[in-house]
């Protein structure tokens, strides 16, 4: 098992720790409910460091970002990031992922901790014009500093203006007396903030800064049970949950990362779905009665006939009721329809929702 920089300190913290993704991680501190609600409404910060980075540079750089994902990264002007995935060549996604962009021949891809071997060979297999490719997975930590109080708390760790980073850009700068740390706001909680990725040789020196920066502010740290439920409520998908080797971006919803500007991996057939449409989709429901969803149990039809499974569930923190998402054929994928969640014998009613669940 695989520890970050910073889990001898989630020890010392008394936080509950489990194995994930190969690496020792925190799934909580006090507790799911009491660290949702510090990032809300005030501010929280996770150690991330589990998950890949690569470097992508030189005069092929983008043409191989090109191929490989499918947003359209030559949209992007330095100092941008892209939320984009991975198409695979069966209608499936390898990963889904952040690009950013440092200059014409510099871009960093920032991928799950479970896919990076996947990942790294999924790209170079496709590296046939001889990009320059560095996997950087092992050196760099991340902390993710995350809620409404972010910014006001951080300011005083730099020079530059948090304020001014505006969500999906970036800036490498000074940060917590170490220079060129990466600060980007591409948070995936809703509540606001940004991310911090600097070298492992230096992340324990900026975590005990933020703690200190962020005391007045009732900083405190958080786990991935709360993170999960934080970006559930946003209805962002989870690799592995709601996305996978057998889900297409069509299906998922993720039409908006799949740009038909340029030809990208299994491109063609994915037009297709998107002129076609697709016989099932990603939906989100809220429950009518009391329940919990959980990944897994079925979702039926008004006469009991299992017609999807949920990818995601949980009792919303913020909402106090149970919200999902989950995969029904394309008639049942309508705002207002009625579905029901198998809770052990009861087939408890929901409705299906537009996302956000959560809106701030």
């Amino acid at each position: 098992m695989k520890q970050t920089a910073l889990s001898h300190i989630h020890e010392q913290l008394g936080a509950k720790m489990v194995p994930f993704a190969g690496y020792n991680m925190p799934v909580s501190y006090e507790g799911v409910n009491a660290e949702h609600e510090t990032v809300r409404n005030g501010v929280g910060v996770f150690d991330v460091s589990h998950m890949g980075e690569f470097l992508i540079t030189g005069a092929k750089a983008l043409e191989l970002i090109q191929k490989v994902t499918s947003n359209d990264a030559a949209k992007l002007v330095d100092g941008q990031a892209q939320y984009s995935c991975l198409p695979n060549a069966s209608g499936g996604i390898v990963d889904d992922l952040i690009v950013y962009r440092f200059d014409a021949e510099k871009y960093l891809l920032v991928v799950n901790a479970s896919n990076i071997e996947k990942d790294w060979n999924w790209i170079m297999s496709h590296n046939t014009m001889g990009a320059e490719m560095r996997n950087l997975s092992e050196d760099y930590s991340l902390l993710a500093i995350q809620g409404p109080k972010a910014i006001e708390a951080m300011q005083s760790l730099t020079s530059e203006d948090l304020s001014a980073i505006k969500f999906y850009t970036f800036k490498v700068s000074d940060f917590a007396e170490i220079e060129h740390v990466i600060i980007s706001a591409t948070g995936y909680t809703g509540s606001g903030g940004f991310e911090v990725y600097c070298k492992n040789s230096e992340v324990e020196q900026v975590w005990n800064k933020v703690m200190e920066a962020g005391a007045n502010f009732g900083i405190k740290p958080i786990g991935l049970a709360a993170r999960d439920t934080l970006r559930l409520e946003m209805g962002f998908c989870l690799y592995g949950n709601d996305i996978d080797d057998t889900t297409s971006p069509m299906e998922a919803g993720l039409g908006w990362i799949t740009k038909f500007t340029k030809d990208f991996v299994n491109s063609e057939n994915l037009l297709k779905q998107k002129e076609q449409g697709t016989e099932r989709r990603l939906i989100a429901f809220e429950l009518d009665e009391r329940g919990i969803p959980r990944q897994g149990y079925d979702i039926v039809d008004s006469n009991g006939n299992k017609i999807g499974v949920v990818t995601s569930g949980t009792m919303a923190p913020s909402l106090g009721k149970g919200i999902g998402l989950g995969y029904v054929p394309t008639i049942f994928k309508d705002i207002g329809s009625k579905i029901y969640i198998q809770i052990r014998k009861s087939a408890i009613p929901a409705t299906v929702v537009k996302l956000p669940f959560y809106k701030g």
